[in-house]
């Protein structure tokens, strides 16, 4: 049986933060640290509520120190990121399927924004600006400054960021003139896509279809693609018969104007 449990301590007295949790939760200093590392730990004060991850952070009397402990997340290690270019102020990740692209509170070293605070050299933070699920793959980008992260956020929010997705589908998808604009409402918000090209493989039954979103509305393309009758190969959400392989949806390129040098880039994967 795993364990799983929250407990949220008041500290009585200044001490480091592995002292307090040490003498209050039945855990190991060492599996402690581990917790720390994996961001399971939060200390609310007067700066707000914040990640601890400094096992000699002094705490103070007042101060609420909490974990929350999930042993089968502590027990997962996440798959490898790949960087594509460090850009300084950002830069561009390929996620692999089954890394997340964001963290929860009982949580967040499998995600690709701890992966890049921790690989990457010279270390800096990391902030995610935007999401890729779970089981899809391919280009997110990660800022490693607020004001950056700001500036990205802006951009997605005024759809000045194009993003360019490659799925493969069940079945060989019908004739439609090219582009092909989805648009229904997702969640009661307006949902744009658009196939930008396709190429039927008869033999296996699927169609590799390019596709482009001038929304970022929850699991969008999955959604569109499932409605029109063609399910993404391995997405178990929605409707795929074909579950062996991981959801074969694909972050395959990335343009917009970069914050820091004013000039059009373009990252893509073969």
């Amino acid at each position: 049986m795993s364990i799983k449990y929250e407990k949220h301590i008041e500290v009585m007295e200044s001490q480091t933060a592995l002292e307090c949790l040490s003498n209050n939760v039945d855990l190991s200093k060492q599996q402690l640290k581990k917790v720390m590392q994996n961001g399971a730990i939060w200390l609310e004060s007067k700066q707000g509520v914040n990640r601890v991850r400094r096992a000699k952070k002094i705490v103070n009397e007042g101060e609420l120190l909490h974990i929350y402990y999930d042993a089968v997340i502590h027990e997962c290690a996440p798959p490898e990121a790949q960087l594509i270019s460090d850009e300084g102020d950002y830069s561009i990740w390929n996620k692999p399927s089954g890394m997340y692209s964001q963290g929860t509170k009982w949580g967040d070293h499998c995600t690709v924004y701890r992966w890049a605070e921790q690989y990457l050299l010279p270390q800096r933070p990391a902030f995610i600006v935007h999401r890729l699920d779970k089981a899809a793959n391919g280009l997110i980008i990660i800022a490693h400054k607020k004001k950056v992260a700001a500036k990205f956020s802006k951009m997605f929010e005024l759809h000045e960021i194009n993003k360019k997705y490659s799925a493969v589908v069940e079945g060989l998808l019908k004739e439609i003139t090219l582009p092909y604009e989805i648009k229904n409402e997702l969640d009661g918000k307006v949902a744009v896509s658009e196939i930008l090209s396709l190429n039927r493989d008869s033999i296996n039954q699927q169609t590799v279809v390019e596709i482009k979103i001038k929304t970022g509305r929850k699991h969008q393309i999955r959604r569109h693609l499932s409605d029109m009758g063609y399910p993404i190969v391995g997405d178990r959400l929605y409707g795929s018969k074909n579950t062996d392989l991981n959801l074969q949806l694909r972050s395959v390129e990335l343009e917009f104007m970069c914050p820091s040098r004013t000039e059009r880039v373009k990252y893509s994967l073969k």
